[in-house]
């Protein structure tokens, strides 16, 4: 789960991270209210959405007075950000962080992410901070240094030290950068998170080390034990497809193609969709029902494919192991009867009560090809879309 910049920037004052004076607006008239709250003479006006690359697109500006702010929120509020990260259709700004200006020393880069590969929390630092990490592995990596974090331990003041000197931080300011970095674990720890990123973390004039900006990103599998995190979720940055889905414990994401898919299984999925892709076709959807999928989930998984006004067929494909293919049939049958089916369906089976399975859908008067494998229902699916 995403969160917005001010409200990262919230969790880890929690835990002593440094991170400038800020407040949230969702008008101009708000926007002001909170640069006179903050006071001084420079303001930092940020377009709040669940994308990176906001700088770039326009979504971070300087004003210098109260005029300038509402002029800038004005022009940001309702406006469709769009970055590399946004894809093309953008994300419409509904919100804004008015902070403090900052007398930046130096720009600087720390993250964290599960290694899968250490099964540890790693951190990463660098001194070519307010790039994306991205670049700099590819045209700096050695400016990249990392440390795992042993979980029986957690991190430990000399790694966090080490980061701080091999990054170049200021020999007066390395405590307190190895304080921050301290500070940034134990939130990214105790709150489960699977990504963190401050870019840019910067040193100031008067010897602070702050978080300038704040991306951090938190385990859904864990959200039932933090629902202070749970409650920091924008809807409105999320798909309404995806939304439903995960009211019924469905693994669903939204693409951009016109094959819709309802798979059992993740690594089905990820296979069905590449052999669409294989035969000249486009997925529009990840969409893994699960093994322990009951009839109504399922036909809540169809209803969902179905909303998508790009999908142009479906592909069901299915391998019954704990998920039995009755319960899907009968899912795909109630479904089709409550939406009334009226495109191209191709329905592969295999495993647990398969036969049965068929014979619910060639009982049931609907429109439905079957496919023998994986290979002739993609080609089925595809051309009958095309």
């Amino acid at each position: 789960m995403n969160v917005h910049e001010y409200q990262g920037k919230e969790v880890l004052k929690q835990y002593g991270v440094d991170v400038p004076k800020g407040k949230v607006a969702f008008t101009p008239e708000e926007a002001v209210a909170c640069a006179q709250e903050l006071g001084g003479e420079l303001w930092v006006v940020k377009a709040q959405i669940h994308a990176g690359g906001r700088g770039k697109a326009g979504g971070v500006k300087l004003a210098r007075s109260l005029d300038e702010v509402k002029t800038i929120a004005e022009e940001l509020i309702g406006k469709v950000l769009v970055t590399h990260q946004t894809g093309p259709e953008g994300k419409e700004v509904k919100r804004l962080l008015v902070e403090e200006g900052c007398d930046i020393a130096k720009e600087y880069y720390v993250g964290m992410v599960v290694d899968r590969s250490t099964g540890q929390i790693t951190m990463m630092a660098s001194e070519e901070g307010g790039t994306e990490i991205e670049e700099v592995a590819e045209s700096n990596p050695e400016k990249i240094f990392k440390e795992s974090i042993d979980p029986a331990v957690g991190l430990l003041p000399f790694q966090a030290r080490r980061l701080a000197y091999n990054i170049n931080i200021p020999r007066e300011l390395v405590n307190r950068a190895a304080k921050f970095m301290m500070g940034l674990y134990q939130a990214f720890s105790e709150k489960d998170g699977s990504l963190a990123e401050i870019n840019p973390l910067i040193t100031t004039g008067d010897g602070r080390v702050m978080a300038l900006d704040a991306k951090l990103n938190f385990d859904d599998n864990a959200l039932f034990r933090h629902k202070d995190i749970l409650a920091l979720r924008d809807l409105d940055e999320e798909d309404p497809k995806e939304i439903e889905a995960s009211k019924y414990d469905l693994n669903y994401i939204a693409l951009d193609g016109n094959i819709g898919c309802m798979v059992n299984g993740a690594g089905l999925a990820m296979a069905t969709m590449d052999i669409i892709k294989h035969y000249g076709g486009d997925p529009a959807n990840f969409l893994d029902v699960g093994g322990g999928a009951t009839t109504e989930k399922v036909t809540e998984a169809f209803k969902i494919i179905l909303s998508d006004e790009n999908v142009k067929g479906i592909l069901i494909n299915i391998f019954g192991g704990i998920m039995k293919c009755d319960v899907i049939a009968n899912g795909v049958v109630e479904a089709a009867k409550q939406i009334g089916l009226d495109k191209p369906l191709v329905v592969r089976l295999e495993g647990t009560n398969v036969d049965r399975g068929k014979a619910i859908l060639q009982e049931s008067g609907l429109k439905i090809e079957a496919a023998d494998s994986m290979a002739d229902a993609a080609q089925k699916i595809v051309s009958l879309v095309k």
